[in-house]
């Protein structure tokens, strides 16, 4: 364990404790969007059609990515990260720094998987208050989407016909 290390760090050094404060935030937030949105009435769809998880699935995967690696995001993250790489498509690869509470944050800010679940649950949130607005979201996300697959596409076949 190194000297700067926080009290609640395991042996490898993860921020235990801040990640508790994470979850806890995490917790918090779904917790007190529930209470609001029950003492206001609002009633949960009877069901959510398959669509529209795969629209909120194909919308928080993007965001994540648009929060964990895209450059105009960098300022969020700076303050928890350290730039470790430039990865493909421009993306950026950025590892936490610090210790505690700031560290767990930049594992947070620096993992696309990790930042999945808190998009996902802000809308998950956002689908309970409301569906429309948070189909119109989703949408535009996943137009984004499938604008990467297509930028991707073009990328192969420009070096397929360059290589001919």
């Amino acid at each position: 364990m190194t000297t700067d290390a926080e009290p609640y760090d395991d042996e490898d050094g993860l921020p235990l404790g801040g990640y508790a404060t994470l979850a806890s935030v995490f917790a918090a937030g779904i917790g007190s969007f529930a209470l609001l949105a029950r003492r206001r009435g609002v009633r949960l769809p009877p069901e959510v059609p398959p669509w529209d998880v795969l629209l909120m699935g194909t919308a928080a995967y993007k965001a994540s990515r648009v929060v964990t690696k895209d450059k105009i995001t960098s300022f969020l993250r700076v303050p928890f990260t350290r730039r470790a790489d430039e990865g493909k498509a421009s993306e950026l690869m950025d590892e936490p720094k610090g210790s505690g509470l700031r560290r767990a944050v930049g594992d947070l800010v620096s993992c696309p998987f990790c930042t999945a679940a808190w998009a996902a649950g802000a809308l998950a949130c956002s689908y309970a208050a409301s569906p429309r607005l948070t189909r119109l979201v989703c949408a535009g996300f996943g137009a984004l989407t499938v604008s990467d697959w297509l930028q991707y596409a073009w990328t192969a076949t420009q070096q397929t016909v360059e290589e001919d």
